[in-house]
């Protein structure tokens, strides 16, 4: 028999603001009359100014669902209450959708417009218009491989001041994306279907355009991808492939791949193990300085013996006394340890942890002690 003991954990709460619509009334490109019944393109703000935790930083969130649907709750509500927690302001984007007929590029012209327009609300909002990425899930983390790559493509006809602002985010966050629209081994035919239009489905220049791997650039901003090796919707090799190209462009970012589990996960913190994804996440945000925005660091260089003895390996983690700045390591051998300004301890003060080993010399052999 089996017993299951169920619970909940409850999230702290936020209050979400107004919907926004992304362009005033008649000028949206595009639009078509369906758009009267489901709503024009939109993002809901979750905003952390004037809250105890508040940073700066912001992003833009883009819920998965095929270019047919949106998950706005796993992949967009709860993401945004998610980095509310960490000082960050969340903007879900509401992009169109391929069963309304609406196809590329109107998606591209959502998330850029989107961008343009929370920088454009930067001091009203009070965020950093130099600390605003875009994430997203399966399809929505197309769209957000999208404005990572295309962000200087003209997706929609400038209308008005916020057009003039860019569109390119300062950070990416790629959650289980498509990313190859070409290659049918690994491609996501909905997406692509709903994505080009029935038209257009069988087209693979077209394809081939919005394929993100294909699109990645020396100017393509810092990226963090997560992906699940058992996912069956979205294979794995679309986030192997954007990495690899990035890889190749000297992009700074991470990968983590998870052996276990299944496609379209969101931040599954019931999972003992897929949970630590979104760990890794606020680590790899925290180290790249876009929680506390940039920082001024220190050169190191000196030697360390402990009790008298020569310190044979280890680390020297600095812990600065701002929660949001940048943790450092720096490595410890032979007693040496360096570091040059780029890579050192960010100025001010910091709580100094050391780890490793000490050896003492018996004769002609190193003992651990």
């Amino acid at each position: 028999s089996l017993t299951v003991s169920l619970f909940a954990i409850a999230a702290s709460f936020c209050q979400a603001q107004e919907k926004v619509p992304l362009w005033p009334e008649g000028k949206t490109p595009y639009a078509k009359p369906v758009d009267q019944e489901t709503g024009s393109p939109l993002f809901q703000p979750y905003l952390t100014s004037g809250k105890d935790k508040h940073n700066g930083a912001a992003v833009v969130v883009c819920p998965g669902g095929g270019y047919g649907g949106l998950a706005k709750d796993h992949e967009g509500r709860q993401i945004a209450l998610w980095f509310n927690e960490r000082g960050v302001s969340a903007y879900v984007l509401q992009y169109r959708l391929g069963p309304d007929a609406h196809h590329y590029p109107t998606q591209l012209a959502d998330v850029q417009r989107a961008i343009r327009l929370a920088r454009s609300r930067a001091e009203d909002d009070g965020i950093d218009p130099k600390r605003i990425g875009v994430m997203g899930f399966s399809a929505g983390g197309h769209l957000a491989s999208m404005a990572a790559t295309l962000f200087e493509e003209e997706a929609y006809p400038a209308s008005d001041a916020v057009d003039e602002v860019s569109a390119r985010p300062d950070f990416a966050v790629l959650c289980y994306p498509v990313i190859n629209m070409v290659d049918k081994e690994i491609g996501h035919g909905g997406s692509r279907r709903n994505l080009l239009g029935p038209e257009n489905a069988d087209d693979d220049e077209k394809a081939k355009h919005v394929s993100s791997d294909l699109n990645v650039t020396a100017n393509t901003p810092p990226t963090f991808l997560f992906h699940t090796q058992e996912d069956s919707a979205v294979p794995v090799e679309n986030s192997i492939r954007f990495f690899s190209a990035m890889n190749r462009e000297g992009i700074a970012g991470e990968m983590h791949i998870f052996q276990k589990g299944p496609h379209g996960v969101g931040l599954y913190l019931g999972d003992p193990v897929l949970r630590h994804w979104s760990r890794l996440l606020d680590l790899w945000l925290k180290n790249n300085a876009f929680y506390s925005g940039p920082q001024a660091r220190t050169a190191l260089k000196g030697k360390i013996h402990l009790d008298e003895e020569m310190v044979s390996w280890g680390s020297l983690t600095f812990y600065p006394e701002d929660e949001s700045a940048p943790v450092t390591t720096v490595r410890v051998r032979r007693g040496n340890f360096s570091a040059k300004e780029s890579d050192g301890p960010v100025l001010g003060k910091s709580r100094v942890v050391f780890e490793g080993s000490i050896w003492e010399e018996t004769g002609d052999e190193a003992d651990r002690v």
